[in-house]
């Protein structure tokens, strides 16, 4: 069967489901978690009250459903910023405002451990996708809303965490300091992981930067939080800290929810601490 489009322009299909993530408005909560691998979307969406598979199309699986009382989604992207470029544009799209990205990390400072987590507060744009949006002297920074919420809900949660800044790379191997195959290498690699340690990045991972950028570019709220697998200084490298992950993101839609309300409750645009104080 012949799928139908409207344009080459805008490849949006019957109904306005988008090309890539194959939901329409129907289907989207405006809170977002978004997992690089499709196998975490069922892994976060387990966690949740109630839960549908919405769509499965190429490395885009999308699960709905809700979390005490709150609607929300799960959207995997698949590694890298040019996905995740496509999956925030659609999603922006389909009325989605508020991003959360949950992966995995490397951290290049000696006090982290390997299954902690990272909130990332801004990302340094060592990516090539978010240079095709914007001069490359343009912050990428996250929604200090979205951070807050992703530190209380570590909190209360009592899930060790690190925040800072974070470094996103096209590559895995060359562009974070690995060897390529062969032990391909050039000079410039040796010196980028000291580089960035000593600059107080805190980790590295391959989709933040480009999502901060478009976030803000489109009005929108972003933030990342990410378990850390390996370590850099010691070399070491174990799977841990998913769970923790997904547990205080899917905590930090609820907060973020309950903030918003309160906002709209206050006719307030932004979120500001007196006004948490003063909450019923």
């Amino acid at each position: 069967m012949t799928e139908s489009f409207s344009s080459a322009e805008n490849p949006e299909m019957a109904g306005g489901v988008q090309y890539h993530v194959r939901i329409s408005r129907r289907d989207a909560a405006r809170y977002a978690l978004l997992p690089g691998d499709p196998e975490r979307v069922a892994k976060i969406s387990s966690m949740w009250d109630s839960r549908r598979e919405v769509s499965r199309h190429r490395q885009y699986v999308v699960h709905t459903g809700r979390y005490k009382d709150v609607d929300l989604m799960a959207v995997s992207t698949g590694i890298g910023c040019p996905a995740t470029a496509i999956a925030v544009e659609e999603l922006a799209r389909v009325g989605v405002d508020t991003f959360i990205r949950v992966g995995s990390c490397g951290t290049i400072q000696p006090e982290v451990e390997v299954g902690d987590l990272v909130i990332s507060t801004a990302a340094v744009r060592l990516d090539g996708t978010s240079r095709q949006y914007v001069r490359v002297e343009y912050p990428a920074v996250a929604s200090y809303e979205v951070v807050m919420a992703l530190i209380e809900a570590a909190e209360e949660l009592g899930h060790r965490y690190h925040v800072g800044i974070t470094a996103t790379t096209d590559s895995f191997y060359t562009g974070q300091g690995r060897r390529g195959f062969n032990s391909y290498f050039q000079s410039w690699m040796r010196s980028v992981v000291e580089d960035l340690r000593t600059a107080k990045v805190v980790n590295f991972e391959m989709e933040s930067a480009t999502l901060f950028t478009l976030a803000n570019l489109f009005g929108l709220r972003a933030g990342t939080i990410c378990a850390v697998y390996a370590q850099r200084v010691t070399d070491e490298f174990s799977v841990r800290g998913e769970k923790e992950a997904i547990e205080v993101a899917n905590e930090a839609v609820r907060i973020l929810h309950e903030w918003d309300n309160l906002k709209e409750r206050r006719g307030k645009k932004h979120l500001y601490p007196s006004l948490l104080g003063d909450s019923p």
